[in-house]
């Protein structure tokens, strides 16, 4: 194996792939507004914070999501003006957000359980 391909494969074992992520944004920005509305970039910064570092989201790969949120109903916005004198679009949930964030905390802890309860009978890979 090349260096190159080690420390690739080594980097990624920390990251999630963009599958994975992608799957996993709508859930986790549901659950972070439900601690209270928030602003994109804050949005970011929580999961990235959560998550040790291991989930890095862009601008420009969350603000797609929010807008689609927005759509569906599942969020809402609020232009606002920050203590800096910027203004910033707050998102809160919505009552169909808090339905969709059930139906998708039901679907991920089955995976999550499933995974464990397969992990658990299998011998530790090295």
């Amino acid at each position: 194996m090349s260096l190159t391909k080690h420390c690739n494969a080594r980097h990624s074992a920390a990251m999630l792939t963009k599958e994975l992520v992608a799957a996993s944004t709508v859930p986790l920005v549901l659950s972070v507004l439900t601690e209270g509305e928030n602003y994109g970039y804050a949005l970011i910064q929580r999961v990235r914070e959560l998550s040790g570092g291991r989930i890095e989201w862009t601008e420009g790969m969350l603000y797609p999501v929010l807008h689609w949120m927005e759509e569906e109903n599942l969020i809402e916005s609020e232009w606002r003006e920050a203590e800096t004198g910027r203004k910033r679009k707050y998102y809160r949930l919505r009552k169909e957000g808090r339905r969709v964030l059930q139906e998708e905390r039901q679907r991920w802890m089955t995976v999550h359980e499933t995974l464990k309860r397969l992990w658990k009978q299998q011998p530790r890979l090295t």
